[in-house]
C-alpha cells in the first residue's frame, strides 16, 4: 500500500473572517505545499430518461413556442432547471454571466479564450497582474478549476465564480483556467468529463509552447493543480481518474486534487449519510436526468466507493477533501478519504472539515 496521511482534524470555524476566508487559504495552502515539493416536482420513477434535444435542436428555441409540448413538462429538477417535452430547457437560476473585466480587482488580470470552436468549450484564465510591479514575473502554478451546479447550472463566467477565483489567483499567486464546460440536460454525462479533460490537455499544451502566453509564459507544468465544488469536485475527480488511466501529454503527472463539497452518491447510505427513502429516490432521478439514464446510481462516475480497486489508477499525487459538518454530501466525502487511504494509491490524501456550515456556503459567502 502506497503511504497515505491520516485525515485532518475537524475545525470549528467560528468567525465570520475565518469562514469568509477558508476556502482560499485552503486552495492557496495546498498551492504552496506543492510549489515547495513536498508532493418541487419530482418523478415517479428514479431512473428517468429524459427527451433530450438533438444535436438539430440545441441551443435553438421552437418555432412554434406556443405549441403544447412546448408548455408541458417532461422534468422538473427545482430549483435548477425545466425540461419540457418539445426539448426546452428553461434555467431557473444560476443563467448571469459577466464579461472577463467585471468585478475588477487591482492586481489580477482574467480573459476568456475558446477552446474548441465545433463544441463552443471555453475558459476564463485568471492570473496576477505582472505589468504593475506587484507580481514577480516567476512560473506559477496553474489550478485548472471545475464550477459547480448539479450539472445543469452556473458557468465559468458567472458572478458568483468570477469574483471568487479572481482573489484566490491573486491571494495565491497562482495561475488559473475556469473551464466552462457544457451542461446537462442538452450535453448529459459524460460530456463535461470530456470537456475537462479536454481542457486539461489544452493547458498542458500551451503552457508548453503556447500560443497562450499567460500559460507558456508563466503557466508551471510541474505543478498542475485541479480543483471543484459539489458537481465540479465530480467532474474533477473523474477527470484526474482519466488521466491516471490514460496518461498525458509529455508525461506531465497533476500534482494535487482539490475536492470541495464533492458530489457523490450511491445506493446505498454510507456513515450517517441520510436514510428517507423520498430524498434518495430524488437523488436517483435526478442523477438519471443529468447522465440520460446511461450510467446507474452505483457507477463508479458517482459512486467511486463501487470501484475502489481502480483508486491506484488515480493520476495526482496528492488529495485535499473539504466537507462540511451539515452537507449532505459529507459523509461521502468521509468514505472517500477512508477509502483512499487504504487503497494501493500511492499519493497522501487530508481532510478538512468545517463545523456548522452546508454545502458549498463559502460561495454564498464569498471572498471579500
Amino acid at each position: 500500500m502506497g503511504a497515505s496521511s491520516k485525515p485532518g482534524a475537524n475545525s470549528v470555524c467560528a468567525s465570520p473572517i475565518i469562514k469568509r476566508y477558508l476556502p482560499i487559504v485552503l486552495l492557496c495552502t495546498l498551492v504552496y505545499v506543492v510549489a515547495k515539493g513536498w508532493i418541487g416536482s419530482w418523478p415517479r420513477n428514479p431512473v428517468f430518461v429524459p427527451r433530450i434535444p438533438s444535436a438539430s435542436d440545441q441551443n435553438h428555441t421552437p418555432v412554434d413556442s406556443s405549441s403544447k409540448l412546448d408548455s408541458e413538462l417532461e422534468y422538473d429538477f427545482p430549483p435548477f432547471v425545466r425540461l419540457y417535452k418539445s426539448g426546452r430547457v428553461e434555467r431557473l437560476i444560476g443563467t448571469i454571466v459577466v464579461p472577463s473585466s467585471a468585478i475588477p480587482i487591482p492586481g489580477v488580470v482574467s480573459k476568456d479564450v475558446i477552446i474548441n470552436e465545433k463544441t463552443g468549450l471555453a475558459v476564463r484564465l485568471y492570473m496576477p497582474d505582472f505589468t504593475n510591479g506587484t507580481a514577480s514575473e516567476q512560473k506559477l502554478p496553474i489550478l485548472i478549476y471545475i464550477h459547480g451546479g448539479a450539472f445543469v447550472i452556473e458557468s465559468a463566467f458567472s458572478p458568483v465564480y468570477h469574483k471568487y477565483l479572481k482573489t484566490v489567483a491573486l491571494k495565491g499567486n497562482i495561475l488559473i483556467v475556469s473551464v466552462d464546460y457544457r451542461l446537462a440536460p442538452e450535453h448529459p454525462l459524460p460530456i463535461a468529463y470530456d470537456d475537462s479533460i479536454e481542457a486539461v490537455k489544452w493547458v498542458i499544451a500551451n503552457a508548453k509552447s503556447g500560443p497562450e502566453k499567460y500559460l507558456s509564459e508563466h503557466g508551471d507544468l510541474s505543478r498542475i493543480l485541479l480543483a471543484g465544488d459539489s458537481a465540479g469536485g465530480n467532474i474533477a475527480h473523474n477527470t484526474v481518474m482519466q488521466a491516471g488511466k490514460e496518461g498525458l501529454d509529455d508525461g506531465v503527472r497533476i500534482k494535487g486534487l482539490i475536492l470541495m463539497n464533492p458530489y457523490f452518491w450511491g445506493k446505498e447510505p454510507v456513515g450517517k449519510e441520510n436514510r428517507d427513502a423520498g430524498l434518495r429516490w430524488r437523488m436517483e432521478s435526478t442523477w438519471g436526468f443529468v447522465c440520460a439514464g446511461k450510467y446507474e446510481i452505483d457507477h463508479p462516475y458517482v459512486n467511486p466507493l463501487s470501484l475502489q480497486d481502480e483508486w491506484r489508477k488515480l493520476g495526482c499525487d496528492r488529495v485535499l477533501m473539504t466537507v462540511s459538518e451539515l452537507d449532505l454530501f459529507r459523509e461521502r466525502g468521509v468514505a472517500y478519504v477512508d477509502g483512499l487511504t487504504k487503497s494501493d494509491w500511492a499519493g497522501t490524501v487530508e481532510m478538512y472539515e468545517t463545523m456548522g456550515e452546508d454545502h458549498v456556503y463559502y460561495l454564498l459567502i464569498g471572498p471579500a
